[in-house]
């Protein structure tokens, strides 16, 4: 997978996406990132890339033409993202849905946002991966990144993990234990010790019905009302 971003800080990346899976995948090869300064496209001497709002307001938006020429120069093929709060949310089907993709071009927004006529000229996927409000989109993008990444083939290494997170069957994953068996009075489910793995797949099943129904009744309904179609 191709990566090319759209930011006035490139070298903010890779940032975290340099460690870990992804750093082991980008040095591997799997995936790829291009940073582009969208301040090179500015007409000015100064680098200019925003102005006042029209219509008053606080603070400042990015200027079409300027974004606009970084996009003309950078996009060609795969899919078009802008990171905002305006954006739909983020979710584990959508970041199976850009794994798929060959190449991603990302829209790192700051100040109060871009002209809206970007979003009307080249329609990107606008993608929000939360409802509050970050300094700007390079956050977002690397989070984003992180989620489509780990589901790159070949990254993880154990696909039945992937299989069993949370959110990947509409529930929360169950409850995860390790050695030592006891500690400060705690101590791991009999179950998870019987070598029966038929009963351990049922409880597992259990615990991430009760655990969604408790934490996220959101999904948990949603969960229900898919199993009744």
């Amino acid at each position: 997978m191709k990566v090319k971003i759209l930011t006035l800080y490139p070298e903010m990346f890779p940032g975290f996406l340099g460690f870990s899976l992804t750093g082991k995948a980008l040095g591997q090869g799997k995936w790829s990132l291009e940073t582009v300064n969208i301040r090179d496209y500015a007409t000015d001497k100064y680098g200019s890339v925003d102005d006042t709002p029209c219509g008053g307001g606080a603070g400042m938006v990015m200027r079409a033409d300027i974004l606009g020429a970084a996009i003309d120069a950078n996009f060609n093929s795969g899919k078009l993202i802008y990171m905002t709060p305006k954006g739909k949310p983020l979710t584990q089907s959508k970041l199976h849905e850009l794994s798929k993709e060959k190449e991603l071009t990302i829209i790192c927004n700051r100040f109060e946002g871009i002209d809206e006529r970007i979003i009307e000229a080249y329609e990107p996927d606008e993608i929000s991966i939360g409802d509050y409000v970050l300094t700007g989109g390079e956050q977002a993008a690397m989070i984003m990144l992180d989620g489509v990444i780990r589901l790159l083939d070949g990254v993880l290494g154990n696909e039945e993990s992937a299989a069993e997170e949370s959110f990947e069957n509409g529930l929360l994953e169950y409850p995860q234990y390790t050695r030592p068996i006891e500690w400060k009075g705690l101590k791991v489910p009999d179950i998870l010790l019987s070598g029966h793995h038929e009963n351990v797949a049922k409880w597992r099943e259990d615990q991430s019905l009760k655990i969604t129904e408790k934490k996220r009744p959101d999904l948990f309904k949603k969960y229900l009302d898919l199993k009744k179609v």
